[in-house]
């Protein structure tokens, strides 16, 4: 009986101990599954921020490459006039647009229908505009900084037109360089050549400039300088040729001119300019000029000795008295 009851009470406590031990181990499952399901919603979350993340990066991926490529294809041309060309032909692959127009100066107002207007500025100087219509809420931003894109591009486009303009304008006079006259010169003695064409060429130089300098000052020097250079443009056609040869010199070439003609047209520049009274700050002042001319082929048929030739009838008209005219004679 003692035995039984000992076995018993044994029992009782090896239940005891092995029940204890079980509630310890599975509070302790418990408490490592927590802890995981933690890590886990963690994960979770850090997963969503990530895609986010990616999701942006791929936004800006895809907006880089779309500057990159409408850079690439707007940098093909220094042409104003092609930029937009394709500038527009580029930004419909990256953004879903209606109708994309580009207007010089102010676009009108009120605009009919449901247009969008985007103000173009170069260093604070209004441009033009970008005219769209059905672009979405939604990607107003992306068009925002491909426009600017575009912007750039005429930005270097009028930056290139100055550079040629500083290239082949002399800046005080507006009429070509020395060197891009030559240029040109060398053109029209080939195209006189090949077809047999005849052309005048005129050395002109103002008469006493020097002593207008000194009395008046070179600010006053400078605008004789301008209006006579505008006066001799005025007198000419489109089709001649003008350069500031240097000082107050000036070369001109009279396309398909004999001799005979360049006589009266040399002398409508002269009257021109001795007729013009020029206000240059507190003075009004009269300024005459002397011309020399030698003809192709007559005279030659290079370009150097045309000039020399036109220069030493210039020097002739100066020693007869100045404001005449002089052909160059053997």
């Amino acid at each position: 009986m003692y035995n039984l009851i000992l076995l018993v009470f044994l029992t009782l406590i090896l239940y005891f101990l092995i029940n204890q031990s079980g509630s310890r181990h599975l509070r302790k499952i418990k408490n490592d599954y927590s802890a995981i399901k933690g890590e886990g919603d963690k994960l979770l979350v850090d997963n969503a921020r990530l895609t986010q993340d990616n999701d942006r990066l791929k936004i800006t991926l895809e907006e880089t490459i779309a500057i990159y490529d409408i850079t690439k294809q707007i940098c093909k041309s220094l042409d104003e006039s092609n930029i937009f060309g394709f500038f527009q032909d580029e930004i419909t692959k990256y953004i879903r647009v209606e109708e994309i127009k580009f207007i010089k100066g102010q676009a009108p107002q009120p605009l009919p229908g449901d247009y969008a207007v985007l103000p173009l500025r170069i260093d604070k100087q209004h441009i033009g505009d970008l005219v769209t219509k059905g672009i979405g809420e939604h990607e107003k931003e992306k068009f925002q900084i491909l426009a600017n894109q575009f912007l750039l591009g005429l930005r270097r486009s009028l930056l290139y037109q100055k550079v040629q303009e500083l290239a082949i304008m002399d800046s005080l006079t507006g009429m070509l360089s020395r060197r891009y006259f030559f240029e040109r010169f060398h053109e029209e003695l080939q195209r006189s050549n090949k077809f047999q064409y005849k052309f005048s060429c005129l050395m002109v130089d103002i008469d006493r400039f020097k002593e207008y300098n000194d009395r008046y000052g070179h600010l006053v020097g400078d605008v004789l300088l301008k209006e006579v250079a505008k006066t001799i443009k005025e007198s000419l056609r489109q089709i001649d040729l003008v350069g500031r040869y240097g000082g107050e010199e000036f070369i001109i070439i009279l396309t398909e001119t004999d001799q005979e003609g360049s006589l009266f047209a040399a002398e409508r520049i002269r009257k021109s300019v001795q007729d013009k009274s020029i206000r240059a700050y507190d003075e009004v002042l009269k300024v005459t000029i002397s011309i020399g001319i030698s003809s192709y082929p007559k005279h030659g048929r290079d370009g150097n000795g045309l000039v020399e030739k036109a220069d030493q009838a210039l020097y002739q008209a100066k020693e007869a008295g100045r404001n005449r005219i002089c052909v160059y004679e053997d």
